[in-house]
C-alpha cells in the first residue's frame, strides 16, 4: 500500500473546522486583504493556461462575487473560500473575475492540473455541489439556510430544525485478479475502447468487504477472497469516495449481468503491460483510482 495520495486526495488545507461556528471570524476572514475565492458555475472550476497545463485561480473578495461564501480552509495562513456563480448567465465577464480565466470541467483539466491544484479545486467543486443540491429540508420540504461557513444547512422550519451535513456515497472499486490475469469490464457509457476494474456502491448493512464480493458476483458472476484494502480517493463526479481494493477470484467462468457490463474477460499483465492504447483498448484516465490499481498490480508483477 502507497502512501502517495490519489488524484483529488491531499487537499493542502488546514480546514479549521473549529472555526466554522464563529460568525465574527469568518467575517473578518472574508475581508482579509489575504483571503482568496476558488469561483464554481455550474460545477466547472475556475482555471487559467492551456488545457494540457490548466492552473486553479483565486481572487480577492469584491464585486460580482455574490453567492454564500463556503470556507474552505486556512494555506499558509491565508482564508479560502468557494463561491457558488451558478446564476450567473456570464461568469467570465464579471468584475472581479473577468480577463483572469475561463470555467472548465474538472474532469477535462484536473488530471493535468498540479495535484495540489486539482484537490483543492475538487474540494470546492464538492461543497457547491452539495449546498446547490439542499436549498430545501428532505425532512419537511421548508427551505433550508447555510450555517457553518456552508458545512451545515439547516431547516427554517422552527417546528423541524433539522441540521443536515455533507454527504459522501462510500463506493468500492476492485482488481479481481488469479495472479497472473485480471478482469476488465465495460460499460456502454465509457468512452471508446475504454475497458477498467470493477465499481459499486456500498448499500445499507454491508461491510466494505461483503460489498467487493456482492458486486462481484453481480457484474462478472465470480467469487472472490483475500480482499484487501489498497487505498481511496475523493471522488467529486458529484460527491462519491472511492475505496479501492484487491480481490483474488475463486471462480473463473465470466457471466456479465443485463444491467450491469457491456463485456467482460480476464486480461493477462503481459497483455496489458505491452498494449498500445487505441480506440479498441485502452485503461481508465490517469486521474482515477481504477489507474493506479491496475499500474501498481502490472509493476508488481
Amino acid at each position: 500500500m502507497s502512501d502517495q495520495p490519489n488524484v483529488y486526495a491531499g487537499v493542502p488545507l488546514d480546514r479549521a473546522a473549529l472555526r466554522r461556528k464563529n460568525e465574527d471570524w469568518l467575517t473578518q476572514a472574508w475581508l482579509s486583504p489575504d483571503a482568496r475565492v476558488l469561483p464554481v458555475w455550474q460545477t466547472r472550476s475556475f482555471v487559467t493556461g492551456p488545457a494540457d497545463a490548466a492552473r486553479a485561480v483565486l481572487v480577492p473578495p469584491g464585486a460580482g462575487l455574490e453567492g454564500v461564501p463556503i470556507f474552505l480552509g486556512l494555506l499558509d495562513e491565508d482564508p479560502i473560500f468557494a463561491v457558488d456563480l451558478s446564476i450567473a448567465e456570464s461568469p467570465e465577464t464579471l468584475p472581479g473575475l473577468e480577463g483572469l480565466g475561463r470555467f472548465e470541467d474538472l474532469r477535462a483539466v484536473g488530471p493535468l492540473m498540479p495535484e495540489k491544484e486539482g484537490a483543492l479545486c475538487a474540494y470546492a467543486r464538492g461543497m457547491a455541489w452539495w449546498n446547490a443540491r439542499h436549498r430545501f429540508c428532505g425532512v419537511c420540504g421548508a427551505p433550508a439556510a447555510s450555517a457553518e461557513a456552508g458545512h451545515v444547512r439547516i431547516c427554517t422550519d422552527p417546528a423541524c430544525a433539522t441540521h443536515h451535513f455533507p454527504r459522501t456515497d462510500p463506493a468500492v472499486i476492485m482488481l479481481v485478479h488469479d495472479g497472473d490475469r485480471v478482469v476488465l469490464g465495460r460499460q456502454s457509457r465509457f468512452p471508446p475502447g475504454m475497458h477498467s476494474v470493477l465499481a459499486g456502491f456500498v448499500e445499507p448493512g454491508e461491510s466494505l468487504e461483503e460489498t467487493v464480493a456482492r458486486e462481484v458476483m453481480e457484474e462478472v458472476g465470480l467469487t472472490v477472497t483475500d480482499v484487501r484494502y489498497q487505498s481511496s480517493q475523493p471522488w467529486p463526479f458529484p460527491s462519491s469516495l472511492m475505496l479501492g481494493f484487491t480481490a483474488r477470484a475463486t471462480s473463473f467462468d465470466i457471466e456479465t449481468g443485463q444491467d450491469e457490463l457491456e463485456s467482460a474477460q480476464w486480461y493477462s499483465r503481459d497483455f496489458l503491460r505491452d498494449h498500445s492504447p487505441g480506440e479498441e483498448f485502452r485503461l481508465p484516465r490517469r486521474d482515477s483510482i481504477a489507474h493506479r490499481l491496475l499500474a501498481e498490480w502490472i509493476a508488481a508483477g
